[in-house]
This record gives C-alpha cells, structure tokens and sequence, in this order.
C-alpha cells in the first residue's frame, strides 16, 4: 500500500477491518487512528455527554477515563480486584439515574467477568463499551473480548499485543445504526447531525 500511495480509509483498511469484525465475531469494524479515539468516538456515537455518568476503573492507562471526561461526561471510578479488573461487585451500588453506560477494562489480556457487567446493562438500559485495548485476542468463556457490549475498542500502538507503525485503533460492533455514527465521526461529521 506504501508504493501505490494507498494510506487513509483505502483498500487495506477494509480488508483489515473486515478481517478485524471476524476475528472477533462482530459484525462491524472500523479503523482509527488510536486506541484512546476508538473510546471517545464510542462515547460520542452513544451521546454521551454533560451531565451523564460512566462506570470504570481508575487502574488504567488514562485514555479510558479521558474520553469520558472529553465527552463532558463524569467517570464514575470504582476498584479492581486481585485479577487487576473491574470489580463487578460495586457496580450496582454506584449507578444512579444520570448513569449512561459501564467501561470496562480488559487489562493485560484478561476478560473482565463480562456475565454480570451485561446483566446489570440490561437491568439498568446502560449501554457498554469495552476497553479490550490490551486485550486483542483474548476471550471470556470463549467469546472474544470485545464482542459482549456496545462496542468493543481495541489499540494498535506499537507495543500492544498487535502493534503498528506507531498507533492505531480499531472499534467493533454488531450495531450497523452504530458503526455507521462511527464511519461518520472518525470523517469529522459533528455529532448533532447523527442524532
């Protein structure tokens, strides 16, 4: 792709996104420049903003919790366990009427305990966006991390267990209304045209 000038958005980003959406059995995937833009444009696509509320941890790498704060949202951090994630036991405790959506981090290749994150989203109506940035390739009870919530955010830079020529990002879900924002969002589209 280097020889032919193919570079942004062309051939081999497709097949690299289609390849992307298999190997983590969703059915959509789009390429970004960033593990930490794939968050926000997640946030962004499920209007997530000023007066809202997310769930996550603070044992993370700070993008997790900058693409809330840049939303105008507010983190909502709660502990890790022994296994270094999200300890699904305080979750409940912490939503309350402004909360919009859980984020879990998927931390050193292990899957958080994903079972009871998506009951309490669907006990809730709370929206899901997995911060599987390390976590490329892993599963949990044999699903691919990254496939349970809303979306699932993956990073490319250099050192990550898939790594590129610097940075990278790659988003998947199996919402075609979403992926569709997404398309749009990592364009420039502002957001109030999406709605």
């Amino acid at each position: 792709c280097v020889s032919k000038g193919d570079l942004i958005l062309r051939e081999e980003v497709s097949k690299f996104e289609d390849n992307l959406a298999k190997f983590t059995q969703t059915n959509y995937a789009a390429g970004t420049n960033s593990g930490t833009d794939a968050l926000f444009l997640a946030c962004k696509a499920l209007n997530i903003g000023l007066g809202d509320e997310v769930i996550t941890v603070a044992h993370t790498f700070i993008a997790s919790i900058q693409c809330i704060v840049h939303c105008g949202a507010t983190p909502i951090l709660i502990d890790v366990g022994q296994d270094e994630l999200m300890d699904v036991s305080q979750i409940e405790a912490t939503i309350t009427p402004r909360t919009k959506a859980i984020l879990p981090v998927h931390f050193h290749g292990k899957v958080c305990d994903m079972d009871e994150i998506m009951r309490l989203a669907k006990k809730y109506d709370l929206y899901v966006i997995e911060d599987a940035c390390q976590a490329l390739g892993s599963t949990y009870k044999g699903k691919p991390a990254g496939s349970f919530g809303d979306f699932g955010c993956f990073s490319f830079n250099t050192p990550k267990l898939m790594g590129g020529w610097g940075d990278g990002g790659g988003i998947v879900t199996n919402s075609r209304t979403l992926i569709e924002k997404i398309y749009l969002l990592r364009n420039h589209w502002n957001m109030a045209q999406t709605s």
